[in-house]
This record gives C-alpha cells, sequence and structure tokens, in this order.
C-alpha cells in the first residue's frame, strides 16, 4: 500500500475585488506573491458573479477590497468572495477592508434607526469570513461588533512621520476637528513629542447629514503651524470650516491630515479653494487623476497592510506594529 503523505504547510493567498485592484497589488508585491485569478462579472440585472481561477482548498486567503463609492458594490462582491472561498474550502479566510463602509452607522442617535456598522460585521461572518482587517475605524467600539479576531490598523505612525519630517514641531499645535477626536489629537501629540492640542467646537444636526456648524476654536493657536486630524475626509464641509476658524484666530499655517480620502461631490473644489498649505491623506481608497490637485500628497498604505497580513499568516503579532498604540 502506497504511503499517504499529508503537510501542513500553509499556503498565503491575495484576492482582490475589482474596486481597488491597485491597492490589492500593492500588497502583493510587498509579500512577492502573485494576486490569485479571478473571474468576476455583472450580469445584465447588476448581479456580480466571481469565480477563483485555481484551487483554493486550504489556503490562508486574504480578501482585500475597500469600500469605495459606489459602496454598496464593493461590500456585496467582498460578500460573495468570502462565500466562494468558503464553499471552495479555504481555510482561514480574512476581510481586508482598508475603509470599513458603514462605520459612521456605529449607534442609534434617535429611535427607529439602524446600527448598520454592526449589520456589516454580522454580514462578513455569516458569508465565512473567520477575520477582519481594517484601518482607522470611525470608533474602535465597532471592533465588538465582528464576532472574532479584529485588526485595527492605524495610519497614525505613516501621518505623523511625515509631518513631523515637513514642520518645526515647537510651533506645531494639533487640531481636533471636534471634542470627540481629543484622544486622536493626544496620540499625536504624544508622538510629536509632547505638543499643545487644540479642538474646534463643533455642533451638527443628526438629521442633516454632512452638515455641521463650526464655533470657536478652544486653545491657543495664534503663530502656530496647526495641523487638523481627522479619519476621513467626505465632503470636507466640516474640516475646511475648521481652517477658516484656525486662520480667524491667528494661525500661521495650517494643513489637513486624515487617513481616508472619501472625497464626496464638492470636496476637492472645496479642498482647493480653502487655504490649507498641503492635505495628507494615505490611499486606502482610489484616488483618481481629476480628484488630485497641487498641495495633496498622497501615503501608501500597501506596506502595512503587507505588514500586517505577514503577521497574521505567520501567527505574530499585528499590536507590535503599532508599539502599544490603542
Amino acid at each position: 500500500m502506497s504511503e499517504l503523505r499529508l503537510t501542513s504547510e500553509k499556503r498565503l493567498r491575495i484576492f482582490t475585488g475589482r474596486g481597488y485592484p491597485e491597492l490589492a497589488e500593492g500588497v502583493a508585491a510587498e509579500l512577492g506573491i502573485p494576486i490569485t485569478p479571478t473571474s468576476a462579472y455583472d450580469f445584465a440585472n447588476g448581479e456580480i458573479f466571481v469565480r477563483f481561477e485555481e484551487s483554493v482548498r486550504g489556503s490562508d486567503a486574504f480578501v482585500i477590497q475597500s469600500h469605495s463609492a459606489p459602496v454598496n458594490k464593493q461590500i456585496m462582491e467582498q460578500l460573495i468572495m468570502v462565500d466562494a472561498l468558503k464553499r471552495a474550502s479555504a481555510k482561514r479566510i480574512t476581510v481586508v477592508a482598508p475603509f470599513y463602509g458603514y462605520a459612521r452607522q456605529d449607534k442609534k442617535h434617535r429611535g427607529r434607526e439602524p446600527i448598520s456598522a454592526r449589520l456589516m460585521a454580522d454580514l462578513f461572518k455569516t458569508a465565512g469570513a473567520d477575520r477582519l482587517m481594517v484601518v482607522d475605524l470611525h470608533t474602535s467600539q465597532i471592533q465588538g461588533f465582528f464576532d472574532g479576531p479584529v485588526d485595527h490598523l492605524f495610519a497614525l505612525p505613516l501621518l505623523t512621520n511625515y509631518v513631523g519630517s515637513k514642520v518645526d514641531r515647537s510651533k506645531l499645535t494639533i487640531v481636533s476637528p471636534d471634542s470627540g477626536r481629543v484622544r486622536v489629537a493626544e496620540r499625536w501629540s504624544d508622538l510629536l513629542g509632547g505638543c499643545p492640542i487644540a479642538f474646534i467646537h463643533k455642533m451638527r444636526d443628526p438629521r442633516i447629514p454632512n452638515e455641521s456648524v463650526t464655533g470657536k476654536v478652544v486653545g491657543d493657536v495664534k503663530g502656530q503651524t496647526c495641523v487638523v486630524i481627522d479619519d476621513m475626509i467626505d465632503t470636507a464641509g466640516t474640516i475646511t470650516k475648521a481652517v477658516d476658524a484656525l486662520y480667524a484666530d491667528g494661525a500661521k499655517d495650517v494643513i489637513i491630515a486624515a487617513t481616508h480620502a472619501v472625497f464626496s461631490g464638492p470636496a476637492v473644489e472645496r479642498l482647493k479653494a480653502s487655504k490649507v498649505s498641503e492635505v495628507v491623506v494615505t490611499d486606502t481608497l482610489p484616488i483618481p487623476e481629476d480628484s488630485r490637485f497641487d498641495n495633496l500628497t498622497v501615503l501608501p498604505i500597501a506596506p502595512l497592510l503587507a505588514r500586517a497580513i505577514r503577521e497574521v499568516f505567520e501567527d505574530g503579532s499585528v499590536t507590535s506594529l503599532f508599539d502599544g498604540l490603542s
């Protein structure tokens, strides 16, 4: 009787949806492996079909799809890919969503509202995901919505290293666009040598999306280089109002730094028209050429994702990548 040989060797495989394949290509290049060939197309009525062109049995699968516009299509395609991997006997499936859709709907502001961020986590779990990997969630509590491990990656070191190399830290103030992100501003301050913090007093009507009333600046910013930090820039209304308020209070210079460049609607025109000296973002979302402008700096997120994927695959520590940030 011939001997049956069993192997426990793990196979790392990278998969990408159609929403932002360039990011997955960057991650695969960092890891030195190819992207697994996938056929995907839309039927005439908009339904999505996915099929992997190679066996995925026993593989450690990482499905990369950032939830860019059209958000619902990107999410649905990723869900279908996860389902296909589960049915094809992948050993472990990690959903890599650098920008996690519906993250701002993480709680009920009023009655009869959904908690869509929780629904998202439930959908991925039901589809067959074993693990989530995300970058700079709108609120950290979303990690608790998924019944399994969540690797919450931070772009903070990437952004602070860049900003710190560009400015005089003795004249630097970190500005939170509202009181709710002061804790993030404190982390920025710690990494940049303990520079002062300010925040913008802001009021928002929960019935009106993407609109707020910017109030006064809390903190002394006169003569300072101010860095306004946020997790995302959507329509840019709030953050450009913050820039105006800082200049009105005597700021010498203002930089915007954010992880996710959503850039919806009038965002690009608002940023172009603003007095901000530089807008620094990462490429967790695709930024087409017509949405780029002279003082926009885009930092690559692929190296961070690749390092985290390697740690997960090798059963290492993702937390060690961030020196205790949480």
